[in-house]
């Protein structure tokens, strides 16, 4: 019998994988793995959607038949020889045969809850279950966390206190419940942002803390505002549930309080979810992690699938430590490592592989495929933006003309300011192109609304821009007051800025003429200083005197700050129209170039258009060709990332994405110089590229470090990078032409019209790069140990709490007295950190 038994099992085992032959041999292994805590460590582009869909369909199938030794009563000798023989392709009758004799404790579809994060990922593994299962697929939970969660509390909310027919509110509809708190409160919007507030008790309900203990956190003088912040957020919990509403957060929060206090509600979802999946678990938060914790606290079959190489969103709550401690918290879990690739090839992905390995906080695995090993990757070094963009967009014709089409190109960046550049080159050349995730730079209201105020400086006349500033930021003049104007100015025949101009007299305006007036003297005042000032200093002097960037820093929100960033990113376009068209360096004239950019993006792109997005919005996503621009120390990795470990490992997993989006074709560029808000600054190469092997990629125009002190050039601690910039010349066919004003290359119907680049060649003129980090003679170490007294130029006084030696540097933990603990590696901290 034990023979038979085990050949059995063996038979049984053999069938099944036969029946999931179209899946490689790791991916066959995690479908067939039904039993216990399971995590899926899906690399980039390994195909974990597959192996989801595969892995329901077995459990549907076979139910734990592939990972059981159990063997029916009912089982002959006859049904083991069918096992045994089970021909290559068999009839109808034949396969349902075999599954009744592999099937073992097959589930219910309702008795399997996949989850994964937007309504989009849902619906795709909804119709992909649905094309491998049929009309089965339906009974599935196939949803994202909230829907879920909506499910269940519609069922039982009413055990902790809400009615079954609760309302959910959005975004707009709490901000109006915390405005009305505010003024009940007698607390002033401008220093409590509704848009805080909100993010401040989202990220309390995230660590499960209700307002009393939130409040029990911050009950002391010393902490005046989130003193009251707690009364605020105590207030909002009493009025949502006065409402009977929920917000977002309340949705999982809910769920895991009625889950965590009612056993009879928790067993019974326990008994009901046999097997839980969760997708992209590297992105889960505290409360998510709770809630799967629950779920699965029965049975435990939890079947996890994620990428802790591609967590990424650490600034929305995600908690990357939920994927590295499942095995901590399931020591019973399989781990299955899904390495094998099938998007990129693998100069790609050894570049890629490269990068990654230098973070500690990973489970560690090689991506590899056998898509050959392609192009090695391109890295390329620029003088500046400009040269930036017209290379890419170069290369990206140079790529058409050979037969690659638009769409098959991605232009990926760190933040969104750095499309303006390439925005420019693209329109210049002609390139259909869309911003996903964003808003084209023209397109952005901030940006309007001061190109708004220069065209009115420009011509008073302009009555439609008029109407977009006069009470842009607020000056109490409002459309009632406008209108009258208007129908003045219509009947005097006269434009609205000349009848606001002589408000006072005008009897219809009398209780407006002050505010009228005082905006026609700030717009004659601006216009006089027009013709005396410089033009990117008069654009200065028009964001201060209107008091539009003034009005955006008082909101201290992180959208206003954006939005700042944006205004001051149009003084780039400006420095850089002066630089290319010196001999029409005026406003009129640098509204005209604007001019012919922005009525471009009113022709209507087709599908066949280069893609441009932020890292990540690309999440996801893949294409043949992908360019990733800015990179360099103090953009991609952020200048934030440079004295926080945590951070600076998130943007190595975010470089890490981005590498893993192209599929043939990956370029990497930085500049020597890069003007970004209006300032222009000197940038070392991003460590990322030094952490390339040399052996799967090409650096064109390389900056080369020479050695020396300090110089009449711009340094960085004494060590210099010497030429190496090679231009921005595309190829070698067409006629070379003269360098076009917009700085971008020109292009005929006859090929590529190429020009030199024109960047200083003289060493005092030359902007000039830090060594590279393995060149620079290695410093001795701090001597640190736990108890030490540090200081730090940017996070004060601290006490070391541990040093870990990791090779030829170490990991220290400071708890700083104003900014809490902080992970740092000593080498780099050292020269901004002294022992007490």
């Amino acid at each position: 019998m034990t023979d038979f038994k085990e050949r059995y099992i063996a038979a049984r085992k053999t069938v099944i994988a036969r029946d999931l032959a179209r899946l490689n041999p790791m991916q066959r292994k995690a479908a067939m793995t039904t039993e216990g805590p399971l995590l899926l460590l899906a690399g980039a582009g390994s195909g974990k959607t597959t192996v989801l869909i595969q892995r329901v369909y077995n459990l549907l199938t076979y139910g734990r038949g592939s990972d059981s030794d159990f063997v029916p009563e009912w089982a002959t000798e006859d049904d083991l020889a069918f096992l045994e023989s089970f021909p290559e392709h068999p009839d109808d009758l034949e396969i349902d045969r075999a599954h009744r004799l592999c099937a073992v404790d097959v589930p219910r579809p309702w008795e399997i809850i996949a989850i994964t994060f937007t309504n989009k990922a849902a619906g795709e593994l909804k119709d992909r279950l649905a094309a491998r299962l049929g009309p089965m697929a339906n009974d599935i939970w196939a949803s994202t966390f909230h829907s879920a969660c909506v499910r269940i509390l519609r069922r039982d909310i009413d055990r902790i206190g809400f009615d079954k027919d609760f309302t959910i509110y959005d975004t707009d509809d709490s901000k109006r419940v915390i405005k009305d708190i505010l003024k009940e409160l007698n607390l002033d919007e401008k220093t409590f942002q509704p848009k805080s507030i909100l993010a401040i008790i989202s990220s309390s309900k995230d660590k499960y803390e209700s307002p009393e203990e939130f409040a029990a956190k911050h009950n002391n003088e010393m902490d005046w505002k989130m003193a009251r912040i707690a009364k605020v957020y105590a207030r909002y919990t009493q009025k949502l549930r006065a409402a009977n509403a929920l917000d977002f957060d309340d949705i999982i929060y809910h769920t895991v309080t009625l889950l965590r206090q009612e056993p009879e509600v928790l067993s019974y979802y326990q008994n009901k979810f046999r097997y839980v999946l969760v997708d992209e678990y590297q992105d889960t938060n505290h409360m998510q992690y709770l809630l799967t914790s629950l779920l699965a606290g029965g049975r435990k079959n939890l079947c996890v699938v994620g990428d802790d190489d591609q967590s990424i969103y650490r600034f929305r709550g995600a908690n990357i430590e939920n994927i590295l401690n499942f095995e901590q918290q399931y020591p019973d879990a399989q781990t299955i490592r899904l390495e094998q690739n099938y998007r990129s090839t693998q100069n790609i992905l050894d570049a890629a592989n490269a990068v990654i390995k230098n973070n500690q906080g990973r489970k560690g695995k090689t991506l590899w495929t056998d898509n050959g090993s392609g192009d090695v990757v391109t890295v390329k070094t620029t003088f500046n933006e400009s040269d930036e963009a017209n290379y890419v967009v170069g290369d990206i014709l140079m790529g058409v003309n050979r037969g690659r089409n638009f769409r098959d190109t991605a232009v990926l960046y760190r933040m969104n300011a750095q499309s303006n550049a390439l925005e420019y080159a693209m329109k210049r050349n002609g390139i259909p192109y869309k911003v996903v995730g964003g808003m084209k730079f023209f397109d952005r209201a901030e940006v309007k609304d001061m190109l708004a105020y220069l065209c009115v400086l420009n011509n008073p006349l302009d009555d439609l821009r008029l109407r977009r500033i006069i009470n842009n930021p607020p000056r109490g003049i409002g459309a009632t007051t406008l209108d009258k104007v208007a129908v003045l100015a219509e009947g005097q025949g006269a434009s609205l800025y000349e009848i606001i101009r002589n408000a006072d007299l005008f009897p219809e305006l009398k209780s407006a003429s002050a505010k009228l007036l005082k905006f026609a003297d700030l717009i004659d005042g601006l216009r006089r200083q027009g013709a005396e000032l410089a033009l990117p200093e008069f654009y200065d002097a028009v964001c201060d005197q209107t008091g539009y960037v003034k009005a955006l820093e008082e909101k201290k929100d992180m959208e206003s700050r954006g939005r700042i960033e944006n205004v001051q990113e149009l003084k780039s376009n400006i420095l850089g129209f002066l630089e290319q068209d010196p001999e029409d360096a005026t406003l009129s004239g640098f509204l005209n170039e604007i001019a012919l950019y922005t009525d471009l993006d009113s022709v209507e792109a087709d599908d066949n258009c280069v893609t441009m997005m932020t890292i990540h919005s690309a999440k996801g996503l893949e294409f043949p060709a992908v360019y990733v621009v800015g990179m360099e120390e103090g953009i991609f990795p952020g200048s934030s990332a440079q004295y926080d470990e945590e951070e600076l490992e998130e943007e190595r997993r975010l470089c890490y994405v981005a590498m893993t989006r192209a599929k043939e074709k990956l370029t990497l560029t930085n500049c020597r110089q890069r003007m970004l808000y209006g300032r222009t600054s000197a940038n070392k190469p991003s460590r990322f590229l030094e952490e390339i092997p040399e052996d799967n990629m090409r650096w064109e125009s390389k900056p080369e470090p020479r050695f020396g002190g300090l110089g009449d050039d711009d340094t960085f601690g004494g060590d210099r990078y010497e030429g190496g910039f090679g231009g921005a010349s595309y190829g070698g066919y067409g006629q070379r032409s003269a360098r076009p004003a917009s700085g971008g290359a020109s292009w005929s119907s006859g090929g590529v019209h190429s020009y030199r680049d024109t960047a200083p060649k003289t060493p005092a003129q030359r902007p000039l790069q830090s060594v590279r980090k393995n060149a620079a003679p290695a410093a001795p170490l701090m001597q640190l140990r736990q108890g030490d007294m540090v200081e730090h130029t940017a996070f004060g006084k601290g006490m070391v709490l541990s040093v870990r030696p990791m090779g030829g540097d170490a990991l220290v933990e400071v708890a700083f007295d104003q900014v809490g603990a902080k992970k740092l590696m000593l080498k780099s901290a050292g020269s901004h950190m002294k022992k007490l």
